[in-house]
């Protein structure tokens, strides 16, 4: 089985093209795939399917083996394999949520993620609460923001992320009630109204680099709370992702590098 390794700003990929193979990996063996010390190591395992209505179909899969409905730094790398293939500066990628566009910038690629999830029913939360400001927290984080991304997002904003214990907190509010289908965590520092710095807990993953859609979450959340622009600049431990929430249509779109970092063969399972 043929696999490409990809990242995007750190946030790094397994892809296997399936197109022209039948058949699913089982839990067991995404799981493999994902390990770090007994597979090929990724944050999340990435299988491209045949499309009707778009160039491609990515279904994406996090390390312990559950499936993500989005990842956007995924659908940048996929989206850059899908150009350079078809020889075109844009193309449409099918997700399990939608159809996003995507498109090369120079040396960057962007995503339209499409419109972010502000009520409760649809990030989802297990009961009707005000999203901006979520009864949760404790003496170090309280009262932050829920986003939907296609996939569940809980924002905090802190004063100095050094000051967190970022594997500690999010692995509590990962699983806290409020998301029933658990959630990523960000934890967020404001540097200006244009520039922000995001660490990450992300559900099924863990502590990583970066997070595509929970950076589009992230600028949603601060624009929501007053405290930037709708175009930003924020810092990942990996690198830098440029994130606008489109005021004309409510689309959250998001640039920045990706990069092919080998290709392998797994020969057995």
């Amino acid at each position: 089985m043929r696999f490409i390794k990809m990242h995007g700003c750190g946030n790094d990929f397994v892809i296997l093209d399936q197109r022209d193979i039948r058949g699913m990996l089982t839990n067991a063996q995404i799981i493999k795939i994902c390990d770090r010390h007994f597979g090929v190591g990724c944050d999340l395992l990435v299988i491209l399917h045949p499309a009707q209505k778009a160039d491609i179909r990515a279904q994406f899969f996090n390390a312990d083996g559950s499936e993500s409905a989005a990842c956007g730094n995924a659908t940048r790398c996929v989206a850059d394999l899908v150009m350079n293939e078809i020889n075109q500066d844009s193309c449409r990628i099918e997700t399990s949520n939608d159809i996003l566009l995507c498109r090369r910038e120079g040396e960057l690629v962007e995503v339209d993620m499409g419109k972010a999830f502000l009520e409760w029913k649809d990030i989802p939360l297990s009961e009707k609460m005000d999203t901006l400001d979520l009864p949760i927290g404790d003496n170090i984080l309280s009262n932050p923001v829920a986003v939907g991304m296609g996939n569940p997002h809980c924002v905090f904003f802190v004063d100095n992320i050094e000051d967190i214990d970022v594997e500690k907190l999010g692995c509590t509010y990962e699983q806290h009630p409020f998301f029933p289908a658990k959630t990523n965590v960000e934890f967020v520092e404001i540097i200006s109204r244009t520039k922000m710095r995001q660490v990450t807990w992300e559900r099924g993953v863990g502590l990583t680099l970066a997070c595509g859609s929970g950076a589009c979450a992230v600028a949603v959340a601060a624009v929501r709370r007053g405290l930037t622009g709708r175009n930003v600049e924020i810092e990942l431990e990996g690198g830098v992702l440029n994130i606008e929430w489109r005021e004309k249509d409510g689309h959250v779109l998001m640039s920045g590098s990706v990069a092919h970092v080998f290709d392998g063969t797994i020969k057995e399972l």
